[in-house]
């Protein structure tokens, strides 16, 4: 069964994190929030959740890593040099599935992992985000192992996509979850 990791740091955001893991978890995979450094990790909002398991320096087990928005937990998890160099071989792995919303990009960047690819992120941050990739306004873009989204707003859209690049039925998911009844309110 695949495994993903949806990484926490202190400031991450919480919507883009939480409902991530639920919804990969409905999707029927094995999803685990990974705290950075703490297993208790206070979000953007003052939302503290104990994360599944800690960081360790090695992603390994996981065939996806989710880096989500928020500030600042966007920034320290771009600024972990230990994370950044583990995100940058993880995304060079065959077979290996690489997703990021809103700042979280900025980790991705920093990795070397959106060079020349296709990537979206929140509208704000294109201009500093990724210069030497391309930056696509789309809800979600997916280029090779890259999928990316651009905000809060998107994060449903963006998971449920996250499910079907593992090999779930996200539409299945959708409607189960009444999301296409919301879409056409």
């Amino acid at each position: 069964m695949k495994k993903v990791a949806v990484m926490l740091a202190p400031g991450y955001e919480e919507g883009e994190s939480l409902f991530v893991v639920d919804i990969i978890r409905r999707g029927g995979f094995v999803c685990e929030s990974v705290g950075l450094n703490d297993a208790r990790v206070t979000g953007c909002h003052d939302i503290t959740a104990l994360a599944d398991t800690l960081f360790d320096g090695s992603l390994d087990e996981y065939d996806m890593v989710v880096v989500p928005g928020g500030m600042p937990g966007a920034a320290n998890l771009a600024d972990d040099q230990r994370f950044v160099d583990e995100l940058r071989t993880f995304g060079n792995t065959e077979g290996k599935l690489v997703a990021s919303i809103c700042a979280g990009p900025m980790s991705l960047d920093r990795a070397g992992l959106l060079a020349g690819r296709r990537f979206t992120c929140f509208p704000t941050r294109k201009d500093t985000i990724g210069t030497d990739g391309t930056w696509v306004d789309e809800v979600v873009v997916r280029d090779g192992n890259l999928i990316t989204s651009q905000g809060p707003g998107t994060t449903l859209h963006f998971a449920f996509a996250l499910v079907d690049a593992l090999g779930g039925d996200g539409d299945k998911l959708r409607n189960a979850m009444l999301y296409t009844k919301a879409l056409s309110a």
